[in-house]
């Protein structure tokens, strides 16, 4: 892949909005010769960050957009999330220790690491009022 595509979108703070989210990454993933494999790592590394965005990232009920760019070139996808939520950098996070049994594992925590893992780069700024987080992903083709 050698030319430049670009894909930008809004969606609400609504977790309804996820399926939204889901077709257009399949439908720019499609486009560009993605592996289902691939497609469905970066699918899931959106889901857990809209969804924490969603559950944890406003301090009030209200309408909010969350930014979404998708753009790939020369066999890197870059995907860029922007909202004006409560600042929070996950890169920071460190990622959980694991429990000594069964009956100590504790709900959540994982689903940062689990981005982390599935993403080549994970960086994040705050711009004004906005968190940006930036993921990028090797395009590797079948």
């Amino acid at each position: 892949m050698t030319s430049q595509t670009c894909v930008s979108f809004e969606l609400k703070n609504n977790l309804s909005e996820l399926s939204t989210l889901c077709e257009r990454l399949e439908r720019v993933g499609g486009a560009l010769g993605i592996p289902r494999r691939l497609l469905f790592e970066i699918n899931l590394a959106l889901d857990e960050l809209f969804t924490n965005i969603i559950s944890y990232g406003y301090a009030d009920q209200s309408e909010h957009s969350i930014r979404v760019r998708l753009s790939a070139e020369n066999d890197l996808l870059t995907v860029v999330l922007e909202d004006d939520g409560i600042p929070f950098n996950p890169v920071e996070r460190l990622p959980p220790e694991p429990p000594c049994n069964l009956e100590e594992c504790k709900v959540g925590g994982l689903g940062i690491h689990l981005v982390k893992n599935l993403m080549d780069e994970v960086v994040y700024s705050r711009c004004g009022n906005k968190n940006v987080l930036t993921l990028k992903k090797a395009i590797e083709k079948n």
